[in-house]
């Protein structure tokens, strides 16, 4: 394996699978098939899930609703699709801990670093839920900021495209792929890989992102045994 510990970024829109909002269990079944997958090779596994299928801060803010409470719904729909990961992962045998940055200690631990990076040393899955517990921060900063304090080896960003392009692929036929690029040039062009914050957070603590097709499935461990897919920034 060429990364020992990961953390795994996925979208609450994925979740959806074919419907238009909410949790899409077959979709649910195959990410914990290929997560289990790696594991099984003795991958350590930290999560973080984004909100968008059940509740977005920002469009609750187009309709004239107060930023931070929008971003604190955000951040528990955040939890709701944690709590549908876990359970999925545990229905295929593996052992999971959620920690949450907003305390719920009646589903979740909170999150204490060192009891997440204990968590992983013994095998468990983890998944960060509630975000960074802050309003103005996304699930993407999330996202770096864990892979950042459990030492992980790479973000692995898996999304609906097969990786990073000149232009959006599903708009734009003339798009063409990079299949690895640097953090200066992403800037440079303008790319839209995370949010700046996120991205900014990984490239300050040279910390590599992979952006891959989570939806094919296999993706996931050729990702992590190092074959060229996606795309990887570094």
């Amino acid at each position: 394996m060429k990364y020992k510990r990961i953390l795994l970024k996925l979208s609450g829109e994925s979740l959806m699978g074919d419907k238009q909002f909410g949790i899409d269990n077959n979709r649910l079944a195959q990410y914990a098939t290929e997560i289990k997958e790696i594991a099984d090779k003795g991958v350590e596994i930290g999560i973080v899930i984004g909100g968008g299928n059940i509740f977005r801060g920002i469009q609750a803010v187009e309709g004239g609703m107060d930023r931070v409470q929008g971003d604190y719904m955000g951040m528990l729909a955040t939890v709701i699709n944690s709590m549908a990961l876990q359970s999925a992962l545990e229905g295929k045998g593996m052992q999971t801990r959620l920690l949450t940055a907003i305390k719920m200690e009646e589903i979740a631990e909170p999150f204490i670093r060192r009891k997440a990076v204990r968590h992983l040393e013994k095998g468990r899955v983890v998944i960060f839920g509630a975000g960074t517990g802050n309003p103005y921060f996304t699930t993407d900063s999330a996202a770096s900021l864990r892979a950042i304090e459990i030492e992980a080896d790479v973000v692995l960003k898996g999304t609906r495209v097969d990786g990073i392009y000149s232009a959006d692929p599903e708009k734009d036929k003339s798009a063409t792929k990079f299949d690895s690029i640097s953090f200066d040039d992403v800037y440079a062009k303008g790319l839209n890989v995370m949010d700046l914050t996120a991205f900014t957070l990984c490239k300050e603590n040279e910390l590599p992102i992979i952006v891959f097709n989570m939806d094919k499935p296999g993706t996931l461990l050729q990702v992590v045994e190092g074959e060229k897919v996606g795309t990887l920034v570094s």
